[in-house]
């Protein structure tokens, strides 16, 4: 189901953090879901303790998606303590600075991905990154998702995901909170910007042009094109 062999970045541009560490096995771990979808009771021992080695380590875990155009989505566990969290980063190597996509922290940010630009993610195949598995890489970049208009297949999809990789006992039932709920942000509007590009309204989204925050234009179209299904 990984690909390997990978080595995690030496450092991602205009990311502070690290030493980063490659850990496609956790993957494979139901337990690694149950922490990463926020699915499990963090009290109980073993997911506890995955939870303080993934986010109190001396190593940031750093997993890897591939997108067209040479592009790379990195999911970071951020290590830092009383910081402690996840980031969603987007990355070329031409760029000076990789860009936050999204945030699953206390100070969330989000969401950074439409539904389709997810399952283009989950399904292009292209090798080099921490899995090539559809499921697997739908589940792992499903907390930085946030749509208002996902399709009626959606709930299939995320279905089989959650059946595949997760012990849950009611897999549909989740599916329908997740697709209902869709973290911290909730649903979001996404909408085609003058230049052709996907953009959202997502007060909490630097992909939304209006925010304050948001990323520069040339780079909401860039990393669009490299989501683009």
């Amino acid at each position: 189901m990984t690909s390997s062999p990978q080595t995690p970045p030496a450092r991602i541009p205009g990311y502070d953090g690290g030493p980063f560490r490659h850990q496609p096995e956790l993957l494979d771990d139901h337990l690694f879901w149950l922490v990463h979808l926020h699915l499990g009771d963090t009290r109980d021992l073993e997911a506890g303790a995955l939870l303080s080695q993934l986010l109190g380590g001396d190593t940031w875990p750093v997993f890897t998606v591939p997108l067209a155009g040479d592009h790379r989505l990195h999911v970071v566990y951020r290590a830092l303590e009383g910081e402690a969290g996840i980031d969603y980063l987007v990355h070329h190597p031409d760029w000076n600075a990789a860009e936050t996509l999204a945030q699953d922290d206390g100070h969330f940010m989000g969401p950074g991905l439409s539904w389709a630009e997810l399952t283009a993610a989950a399904d292009n195949g292209l090798p080099g990154g921490s899995t090539t598995d559809p499921h697997a890489r739908l589940l792992l970049l499903l907390p930085a998702f946030g749509d208002d208009a996902v399709p009626d297949e959606a709930f299939e999809r995320l279905t089989a995901a959650l059946r595949a990789r997760t012990r849950v006992e009611a897999p549909e039932r989740l599916a329908v909170a997740r697709l209902a709920h869709q973290g911290e942000w909730g649903p979001t509007h996404w909408t085609t910007a003058e230049g052709g590009y996907l953009i959202n309204d997502g007060g909490y989204s630097f992909r939304n042009p209006a925010n304050r925050f948001a990323w520069p234009t040339a780079r909401l179209a860039e990393v669009a094109t490299a989501l683009t299904p």
